[in-house]
């Protein structure tokens, strides 16, 4: 029991450095136009990003729950120990990707990264019956539906302003739009909150419910408020490795462009959250500027770049999955 204890802390305090690093990993996607087009300073939009996603971490846990029973039910695990060896072994995984995708600065997804670790290490413990293939085709499919949902609704919010604001001087149209970035960008990292801090509420809820520590989904109070803060303090680190790879390099980005991204991928974001689907916000916001790009000039979004992100997508969760199925065995060995 005591040797259970020691585990499950560690898995909390890997909970909280995947968390921190999922802050400046991804926060880098939803501050990245507004600073690229100097809506805001990167200090400034930093400390916006970092308010924004504790309110919004905080604020839900339908996404927490999906996540902590929707890829492996907890419920189903009868050893203790086996169940908090996979969820050890999950986070590990997750963590060496996320930093090593950040090293490179490529914009991988954090989610995919989560989700195929988990599904990997519940394999490599259980056999492929330990997954809940309901729920875990449910989470593929949203991931999969989202960044389509993003470059449609990029490219219909781009050319509704390019109507709209047709026979406005230049000039002015990026003042107004510049000022709009403020509450787009805010609205963005309000947003992130409420899909991806839940993510680490619901890794430490299974695995307080695997080691039979709480007896039902039920996110405790005080994980969401250290989750959250987790977020918010690796948001303050920020990661401009990303910032450069998201604000400049898919397309040139003006004050226009960054609004009309920042609003569709905040809105697909949003109503995924309110389903209590997990999405990848780095997905969902690189989609949305590459709709964006679309309405306004196909030639001028670089799609090499988009296709180099996309092949990181692709490869996350096969990649993660068999990485940490490789951890728990080394774990289970060492334990």
């Amino acid at each position: 029991m005591e040797s259970l204890f020691v585990m499950t802390l560690m898995i909390i305090y890997l909970a909280f450095i995947f968390d921190f690093i999922n802050g400046f990993h991804d926060t880098a996607n939803t501050i990245a136009t507004s600073v690229s087009t100097r809506a805001l300073r990167p200090r400034i939009a930093i400390i916006l990003a970092c308010v924004m996603n504790f309110l919004g971490a905080i604020t839900f846990t339908g996404v927490a729950q999906t996540i902590s029973k929707g890829i492996i039910d907890p419920f189903t695990i009868n050893d203790e120990m086996t169940g908090a060896t996979v969820v050890m072994a999950a986070l590990i995984s997750a963590i060496l990707w996320n930093l090593a995708t950040w090293l490179f600065g490529v914009p991988s997804s954090s989610s995919h990264a989560i989700i195929g670790s988990l599904a990997g290490a519940g394999v490599s413990a259980l056999g492929f019956g330990a997954l809940n293939y309901s729920g875990f085709i449910e989470i593929f499919e949203a991931l999969i539906i989202s960044p389509i949902a993003a470059i449609s609704l990029g490219f219909i919010i781009m050319n509704v302003f390019t109507y709209v604001f047709r026979n406005f001087s230049l000039v002015k149209t990026n003042q107004r739009f510049r000022l709009l970035q403020v509450v787009t960008a805010a609205l963005q990292s309000f947003a992130h909150g409420t899909n991806d801090a839940q993510k680490t509420m619901g890794i430490i809820t299974m695995a307080l419910v695997a080691s039979h520590y709480i007896p039902t989904i039920d996110i405790p109070m005080w994980v969401r408020i250290v989750s959250a803060t987790s977020m918010a303090v690796g948001t303050s680190i920020g990661g401009w490795r990303i910032v450069k790879t998201v604000g400049g390099k898919i397309m040139k980005i003006k004050p226009i462009n960054g609004a009309a991204a920042d609003l569709s991928s905040a809105a697909i974001i949003f109503g995924f959250t309110t389903l209590h689907f997990p999405v990848s916000s780095t997905h969902v916001i690189t989609s949305s500027i590459l709709g964006v790009g679309a309405a306004e000039r196909v030639k001028g979004v670089n799609w090499g770049m988009a296709i180099n992100i996309v092949i990181t997508w692709v490869i996350t969760l096969p990649i993660t999955a068999l990485i940490s199925a490789v951890i728990y065995q080394v774990l289970t060995w060492i334990l």
